[in-house]
């Protein structure tokens, strides 16, 4: 490294009687930061401000650069107010940047022409993406992974592609191959590293991430780099030959490998740079030229680091703008110098939870490893402890959900055992969830804006913030990555419980009412989409917007649940509605890991005739589907292609089969054993009821699935405690359970009422249903919520039995409605022809089948070839840790 000679003076001020001039070259995520630092200083007042910008945008988050392809906008992920620039008098140049310093006469020469004098300048230039030397590296097809134009140049060329590869199994990578799934693409990843994530993740969570990663449909090749780019005599991409000799079939190449500094204004001006690229700074961010300062990825940090984070970057920001503040008089408290950083990371890779924090991998003498692995689930958590009891660092994939709370207490002693905080919660020697009480005030929360938890606690306490909006305008913690927002609201409605104030429970920032608020304002005020209930009832900062993705799907099922009582259609695909909607509930269907679809006809309490069987059957065969007769008495067909849906469907219908919404958040079946009609020890006709039941409550939009059954005696064949709602007979009628699970958290069902007759055990299946969909949180299975609600069995016993709220009409009525207004959503859909041109793989070429849905024989059937797997991808959605 080259070393960084002393300061013989002080950053220049200007000539006595003249405005300095601060330029800065680069305005992305780091350099907006300085502008603000700047300004929150009082510098912009003080000074001529004047920003070179190469993009032909303001700064955006890049951190969030994916989420454009989740139907984030260019304009969504600016991080700019409309009037800043205006406001403080900055003079932003977009698309035009920097050729050329003078360091003698203290001028930028920018493309255009335009040359700027300065007193100080600042060079936030970023990084370049690193393409490795590979033949054919230049053909049509190959992109970098960097800026949104890179974005929306692969957008336009992956229309007509069908298979993509990705270099460069890293953070930035696993995005770039989440994007081109979610583009449609068959997608490949090759690492050179022995394993995805080689820098954050050890082995074993490596392991864990490459099992999920490929369980979600992308194929990956570790240990390998890329050998040549194969181009057609067009001079586009048709395959990649790999170092192993091995060779991929593809129409385009993304190369996220890494980055490397832009430091060559730095080199061109005579500044020092590091042996491995970076512009050399000191502590105070300055250069060898005291008028130059260098922050984020440019820059090489006094440690003799470059960092590639978005935190660090910030960290940089503020020391630099802190020091001109200084020089410039500006009555400001000095920021620390800079001396390294923090580099933790956590992400949400392709709906995957993977974190790092400290010595990850147990560099420290004398450290003991503590590690809990459970392969079937993808779940991997390690430890590193010291010898003195301390938590060093640790890996976490699967399941982050500790993050927040293990990184602040690093360095420390936890306060229980290692081994209760990797085990899940509910296990044997496992702990209760640690809460922000354990943290010290010095604790960092926020680790982009370094804020601590003593600081969030201030600003409630201090600064009057009651909402988390006010806290992160406040503190500026949670706007960065978004990965500490779960601590934020926790700390702060911990101090406003303290205090006795309100505490805002919120649905999420788009709204301040909790869903069954949000609920009770639909039905009284009838209203029908969503763009209504965000303008009338949103925070004013969110109305007029897109909603985000948790209101959006929470309103959608509100809004369907309601729909014939406040005037709604109920098609759940038409109009605004369609955008509210989970992923499955766009094709009516389960998306499954090969990118096919399931189809599951109702069959009502697993009764069916040999003609709707034969015609399953038929069915089955003609389209090549596996075929499977599932635990809840329905039969599953798997492996349809998008494009065959509607076909598949109309067979079906004309026989008589509903949908069997096993793709949306409903009633997915009631299960039921053959009771007295067959059964020797069966006391009454189970199965009838389990029809009566299942035909009553078919395509009940809920906050989460619904699974019921009947049980014709007191020996349960039918397992219905272990449902949400379920009913066992007895000689005198029918016993009512309620709030069962019997899925990754099993809870037996509470006896609600008992001995009822059949319009009795209807009357107050009704009432159940409907007080569960009205008060009932986001995506909380009737279990969670009858432990959740206030008085738990009790009150809902009160309520619905007794009706002690008086509301037992109104909710019959709503029931009453549903029942009234029910449309099967495959029929409705196949009489639509606007309906059914959603159904095609490729939107530009809707006649083309998916050739990666592929298939190979299996005990006489078919299951996917999992060496061609092109299944479902979730959209990425980077959080901390993500190269800025």
């Amino acid at each position: 490294m080259t070393s960084m000679p002393p300061h013989p003076e002080a950053t220049p001020a200007a000539k006595p009687g003249t405005t300095p001039t601060l330029v800065l070259i680069g305005h992305g995520m780091v350099g907006q930061r300085f502008l603000e630092e700047l300004a929150d200083r009082g510098v912009t007042g003080r000074a001529r401000v004047v920003v070179l910008c190469e993009e032909p945008r303001p700064a955006y988050d890049r951190v969030q650069l994916t989420s454009y392809f989740a139907g984030r906008s260019p304009d969504d992920l600016s991080l700019v107010d409309p009037d800043f620039m205006a406001r403080h008098g900055i003079e932003l140049h977009l698309g035009d940047p920097a050729t050329a310093v003078d360091r003698t006469a203290r001028t930028v020469t920018a493309r255009s022409g335009l040359t700027v004098r300065y007193d100080a300048l600042v060079l936030a230039t970023g990084s370049y993406p690193f393409v490795p030397p590979v033949p054919g590296k230049d053909s049509a097809g190959c992109f970098v992974y960097r800026t949104i134009e890179d974005l929306l140049a692969i957008e336009e060329y992956a229309e007509n592609a069908r298979t993509g590869v990705v270099v460069g199994g890293g953070l930035l990578g696993l995005e770039a191959a989440g994007a081109l799934k979610g583009l449609g693409l068959r997608t490949h990843i090759v690492e050179f590293a022995p394993r995805l994530m080689a820098l954050q993740v050890d082995e074993g969570g490596g392991r864990a991430l490459r099992r999920t990663v490929e369980e979600m449909g992308l194929e990956v090749h570790t240990g390998v780099g890329g050998k040549e780019i194969v181009a057609d005599g067009a001079g586009a991409v048709t395959a990649m030959g790999l170092s192993d000799d091995s060779r991929i079939e593809t129409d385009l190449v993304v190369f996220s490998a890494g980055v490397r500094p832009r430091d060559q204004l730095a080199r061109d001006c005579g500044l020092p740079v590091g042996d491995r690229g970076g512009i050399v700074v000191d502590e105070r961010c300055r250069t060898a030229d005291p008028a130059v300062y260098a922050i984020g990825e440019c820059a090489l940090a006094a440690d003799g680091r470059v960092y590639g984070l978005v935190a660090p970057g910030y960290d940089m920001a503020r020391t630099a703008a802190a020091g001109l503040a200084e020089a410039l008089g500006a009555d400001t408290a000095p920021a620390d110098g800079f001396t390294g950083a923090d580099l933790s990371t956590k992400l949400k890779l392709l709906g995957v939870d993977v974190a790092s924090f400290g010595d990850a991998h147990g560099a420290t003498d004398g450290c003991l490893d503590v590690v809990y692995s459970d392969a079937r689930s993808g779940v991997y958590k390690k430890l590193v402890i010291g010898a003195a009891g301390e938590l060093l660092g640790g890996v976490l994939v699967g399941d982050a959900e500790a993050y927040g709370m293990l990184r602040p207490l690093t360095g420390s002693v936890p306060p229980v055992s290692p081994e209760q905080l990797v085990l899940p919660a509910g296990a044997e020697g496992g702990a209760a969830a640690l809460g922000p009480s354990a943290l010290p005030d010095s604790a960092v929360l926020c680790n982009c804006h370094n804020v601590t938890k003593g600081t969030v606690r201030a600003a409630v306490t201090e600064h009057s913030c009651g909402t988390l909006p006010e806290v992160k305008k406040c503190t500026k913690a949670g706007t960065g990555c978004g990965s500490c927002v779960k601590s934020l609201t926790a700390v702060m409605n911990d101090e406003l419980a303290a205090s006795g104030a309100t505490i805002d429970t919120g649905l999420c920032g788009c709204f301040p009412h909790t869903r069954a608020e949000l609920y009770e304002i639909v039905r009284t005020l009838r209203l029908t989409t969503f763009a209504e209930l965000l303008d009338s009832h949103g925070r004013p900062e969110a109305r007029n917007g897109d909603g985000c993705e948790i209101c959006k799907p929470t309103v959608g099922s509100i809004i369907a649940s309601l729909a014939p009582s406040v005037g709604a259609d109920g098609y759940v695909l038409d109009g605004e509605q369609a955008a509210l909607q989970d992923t499955n509930d766009h094709f009516l269907a389960n998306l499954q890991r090969n990118g096919s679809y399931s189809i599951v006809p109702r069959i009502p309490g697993g009764e069916i005739t040999p003609e709707k069987l034969i015609v399953i059957g038929e069915v089955a065969r003609d389209f090549g589907l596996y075929t499977k007769i599932t635990g809840g008495q329905r039969i599953d067909l798997f492996g349809a292609r998008v494009d065959q849906l509607p076909q598949v469907w109309a067979r079906l219908v004309d026989a008589g089969f509903e949908s069997g919404h096993a793709y949306g958040k409903a009633l997915r079946t009631v299960k039921s054993c053959v009771g007295q009609t067959w059964c020797r020890y069966g006391v009454q006709d189970s199965v009838r009821m389990a029809i009566d039941l299942e035909l009553r409550y078919r395509g009940l939009r809920s906050p989460h699935k619904l699974k019921s059954a009947v049980s014709g005696c007191a020996r349960e064949c039918a397992e219905a405690r272990g449902k949400d709602f379920g009913v066992i007979a007895t000689s005198n009628g029918w016993n009512l359970y309620v709030g069962g699970n019997g899925g990754a958290d099993p809870r037996h069902a509470d006896l609600l009422a008992q001995d009822l007759s059949d319009a009795e055990l209807i009357r107050l299946i009704d009432r159940f249903l409907m007080f569960y969909i009205r008060t009932a949180d986001r995506l909380e299975r009737t279990s969670a919520w009858l432990e959740r609600i206030e008085g738990g069995l009790d009150h809902v016993r009160d309520v619905v039995v007794h009706d002690s709220l008086g509301l037992c009409d109104e909710l019959e009525a709503l029931m009453a409605a549903h029942v009234t207004h029910y449309r099967d959503e495959w029929a409705e859909t196949l009489a639509d022809p606007e309906r059914l041109a959603r159904f095609v793989s490729f939107v530009n070429a809707p006649d083309a089948p998916d050739p990666s849905v592929r298939f190979v024989p299996e005990r006489d059937q078919v299951k996917p070839d999992l060496t061609l797997l092109a299944g479902p991808t979730l959209p990425v959605r980077t959080l901390e840790g993500t190269s800025v």
